[in-house]
C-alpha cells in the first residue's frame, strides 16, 4: 500500500472523535513505549492503566501510533495489545515519519512524532516518561535526540519527569535554553530526573497549578512564539529512587552499551532494559509510577487549556 503524498493519513479513535466533536480536553500519548520502552506485559497493562487515570480526571486519552501507513489518534485496547505483539514496528520519529505514512509501515512514536502527530489533530497537551535529550559522550558521537529540535519547533506541552537519567542533564538543559524551549518546573525548583526527584540542576521556571501553566501556553500563543514546552513533574517521593543509587547502575549499563557498539536508536531500549536488570526491576515500578503521574496532570493542564 502507498499513501498519496497530498493527503495526510489521519483517523481518530471513537472516543477521541466524540471528545473533538464536544469540546472535551484531550491528552496525547506516545506509543513506544508500548513496543520499546517496557517489556511485556507491563506495557500493555500501563497503556491501559494510564488511559484511564485520564479518563478520571475528565479528560480523554489519545494513544498515538502509525499502523499500516496511517496515523491513528485513539487505539482501542485491541490495537494496544496487537501493537504489543508485532515484530515489525519501526521506532518512528522526524526523520522517518513521512517514510512510514508513504511506504505503509506500521510504528510507534516516539516524542517527536508524537508531538508532529497531536499538532496535526489539534491536541496541546502529550504526557510521556521522559523525553530525549544529548546522550553521554554527545561530543564525540553527536547523539542528541530529534525531540529536542522538535519542542523547538511544534507547539505542543510535554509533561515529563524530566528527561532521562541516562542522558547528560546539563547538555540537555544547555540546548534546550538555546532553542528558546521553556523548561517548567511543576511545584519544584530542582529539574527532574526520571526515576529520581533531584538532578542536581535547577529548573529554569516553576509554577505550581495547571492554571498557570496553561496560561504560559496560551501567552506564548499569543505572542507568536513557536514551539512547544517541557512541564517537569517529579516522580512521587514514594516511589523514586534516590540520584546517587541510579547512577551507578546508569554508567554500568551505558558502559555495557559502548563495550556492545550499540548505538542510534537502540541505544536507549537497550540502557532501560539494562538498568531493569541491575535494580532488580526497581527501576520499571518507578518508571510506570512517574508515568501515570504525568498523566494526572496531562489532564489537569489539557482541562484548562
Amino acid at each position: 500500500m502507498t499513501a498519496s503524498p497530498n493527503i495526510l493519513p489521519i483517523v481518530f479513535g471513537s472516543e477521541v472523535d466524540a471528545a473533538r466533536k464536544e469540546g472535551k480536553p484531550i491528552v496525547a500519548l506516545e506509543s513506544t513505549i508500548i513496543t520499546h520502552g517496557m517489556p511485556f506485559p507491563e506495557n500493555v497493562a500501563t497503556a491501559l492503566e494510564v488511559e484511564q487515570i485520564i479518563r478520571d480526571e475528565g479528560a480523554c486519552p489519545a494513544t498515538i501510533a502509525i499502523l499500516d501507513g496511517t496515523i491513528h489518534v485513539g487505539l482501542s485496547r485491541e490495537d494496544i495489545e496487537a501493537l504489543a505483539e508485532r515484530d515489525d514496528i519501526m521506532k518512528l520519529s522526524r526523520a522517518d515519519l513521512a517514510y512510514a505514512l508513504v511506504a505503509g509501515k506500521s510504528g510507534s512514536t516516539t516524542v517527536a512524532a508524537t508531538m508532529i502527530c497531536a499538532a496535526q489533530a489539534g491536541i496541546a497537551t502529550f504526557a510521556t516518561g521522559g523525553i530525549g535529550g544529548v546522550h553521554r559522550g554527545a561530543e564525540e558521537s553527536f547523539d542528541i535526540s530529534a525531540d529536542l529540535q522538535e519542542l523547538a519547533k511544534t507547539p505542543v506541552m510535554v509533561v515529563s519527569a524530566g528527561v532521562k537519567a541516562l542522558l547528560d542533564i546539563a547538555k540537555t538543559l544547555e540546548v534546550l535554553e538555546t532553542l528558546g524551549v521553556p523548561v517548567v518546573g511543576f511545584k519544584t525548583d530542582e529539574f527532574p530526573a526520571f526515576w529520581s526527584r533531584e538532578s542536581g540542576h535547577t529548573c529554569p521556571l516553576r509554577m505550581d497549578d495547571a492554571d498557570e501553566i496553561a496560561a504560559l501556553y496560551t501567552m506564548r500563543k499569543t505572542l507568536g512564539l513557536e514551539g512547544g514546552m517541557i512541564v517537569a513533574n517529579p516522580v512521587p517521593e514514594a516511589d523514586e529512587i534516590p540520584r546517587a543509587e541510579m547512577e551507578t547502575d546508569i554508567i554500568e549499563a551505558i558502559s555495557e552499551a559502548n563495550r556492545l557498539n550499540v548505538t542510534g536508536k537502540d541505544v536507549t531500549p537497550f540502557v532501560l532494559d539494562r538498568i531493569k536488570h541491575l535494580t532488580d526491576g526497581d527501576s520499571l515500578v518507578t518508571n510506570i509510577a512517574l508515568v501515570k503521574n504525568n498523566a494526572r496532570l496531562a489532564a489537569k493542564i489539557a482541562a484548562a487549556v
